[in-house]
């Protein structure tokens, strides 16, 4: 049995998370308190991050290299065949990750201008992709892949922003939109965050001193 060690709204471990649901793999998922990181955690996390994967009585961590491992020992591959396809797929997962970037600032920055400059930025960002995907409905077209397991995560976000704020990043991206509908339908994404994800994200958002939770109303209605 695999132990996934997780915190509830980190996205790197939903990508570990949807990777082993995608691959039918069992593991156990214990999850830890990043502001009171507890002893036996920090001795075995050396960067005290979250994912960290158990293995016998190994520890992998940062994801990248979690979801690589599992392509490696794991089937079904979730990587193409085909090397240079694969590479490129590599290339838009770490374009996925600065993506994860962008929406820090944009969940915690109080400035107004770093917040609407980072909104530009996401939108530029999924202009590119606009132009990158085919007929889908995925990235790769009809085959789930390790690049649609870096995205689900980053999609999610907005699930939570757009009840708030109207950032505008997808308009007029159709490609873009279909793919986020079909990742949030799919099990292994829905099934990758707690029950609950939603109103501890919007939890979250609201204890920050920035930009975001200001336009944020006090209350939506149900």
């Amino acid at each position: 049995m695999l132990t996934l060690v997780s915190f509830d709204l980190f996205p790197y471990v939903q990508r570990a998370a949807i990777a082993l649901a995608e691959k039918g793999v069992l593991f156990e998922r214990r999850v830890v308190d990043l502001v009171n990181r507890p002893g036996w955690f920090k001795a075995i996390s050396p960067l005290g991050k979250v994912p960290l994967l158990l293995v016998d009585n190994e520890v992998l961590f940062e994801s990248s290299v979690i979801v690589e491992y599992l392509e490696d020992t794991q089937a079904p591959a979730l990587h193409p065949e085909d090397p240079l396809t694969r590479a490129r797929h590599r290339a838009w997962m770490e374009f996925g990750s600065s993506i994860l970037a962008d929406i820090w600032t944009i969940e915690t920055t109080a400035d107004a201008a770093a917040f609407s400059q980072k909104q530009a930025l996401l939108k530029q960002k999924f202009e590119r992709l606009e132009a990158q995907l085919e007929e889908g409905p995925y990235f790769a077209g009809a085959r789930f892949c390790l690049v649609d397991a870096v995205f689900a995560p980053v999609f999610r976000y907005f699930d939570v922003f757009d009840r708030f704020v109207a950032l505008g990043v997808f308009d007029g991206l159709p490609k873009v939109q279909r793919w986020r509908e079909m990742l949030a339908a799919r099990p292994s994404v829905r099934g990758a965050v707690i029950p609950d994800y939603e109103a501890r994200l919007e939890a979250f958002l609201r204890r920050q001193k920035s930009h975001l939770a200001s336009l944020m109303p006090l209350s939506v209605a149900a």
